[in-house]
């Protein structure tokens, strides 16, 4: 059974007149979480969408870079993102339903912000009102600043992000302390680590992009240190 079948089952769940956050009350551990992680980037994504005052084909089209959507499953993936743009609960409700089914910091929270963030670029800018959202859902998330600013610096790209940002270590760390901290990121963002946060094999591409920006700042710390 595909995601996309086992999310038409939740969303048939819901009683009428119930709202799409509800959704997540009932989807706490794997292998639901997986459908639960899946709502959440579509249904979090809408309402980004929505924060600058219109939703851009870009960012729609967003959700396509994120997940791998079947022609035949396309209907269902549709119908989420429009319960939850008429869905009259604010951002932040889903946003605390969603931390509440994971510990804070938890790394799949990490992994829901860049989905996030791939849908805030999607129309090729950034929008304060964007960043305004962003930022309150990393803090719902239990994010740290570090964490938030070096994914807006991965994405957003108006500034270089700072390679000990991205590793979360402090610029005067050991460097054997630097390379332990790469190599448990590298270890949790492998496919497997994320399959079992919850992680569906249809978000890959998240774990993609991480391993690139976590090697590129890894090289780039050993390349300052041995200047």
């Amino acid at each position: 059974m595909s995601i996309w079948t086992r999310i038409a089952d939740a969303l048939t769940a819901l009683r009428k007149g119930e709202p799409l956050s509800s959704v997540f009350d009932r989807l706490r551990t794997p292998p639901e979480r997986t459908v639960a992680f899946t709502i959440a980037v579509i249904a979090l994504g809408a309402k980004l969408a929505k924060a600058d005052g219109q939703v851009t084909r870009g960012e729609v089209a967003a959700f396509r870079r994120i997940f791998t959507i079947p022609p035949e499953d396309e209907a269902n993936a549709a119908r989420v993102f429009n319960l939850a743009r008429q869905d009259v609960a604010g951002f932040d409700l889903y946003a605390r339903k969603i931390a509440a089914m994971f510990p804070q910091r938890d790394p799949v929270l990490v992994d829901l912000m860049e989905g996030l963030f791939e849908v805030a670029m999607a129309d090729d800018g950034f929008h304060p009102q964007e960043e305004a959202f962003l930022r309150e859902v990393a803090d719902i998330f239990g994010l740290s600043e570090r964490c938030f600013r070096s994914l807006r610096a991965r994405f957003v790209g108006d500034v270089p992000p700072d390679p000990y940002d991205v590793l979360e270590v402090s610029q005067d760390a050991p460097i054997e302390v630097i390379r332990r901290a790469y190599r448990d990121a590298v270890r949790e963002t492998h496919p497997d680590r994320l399959a079992a946060r919850g992680v569906p094999a249809e978000a890959v591409k998240l774990a993609e992009h991480r391993l690139r920006d976590l090697n590129r700042a890894w090289e780039e710390i050993q390349q300052g240190r041995a200047a």
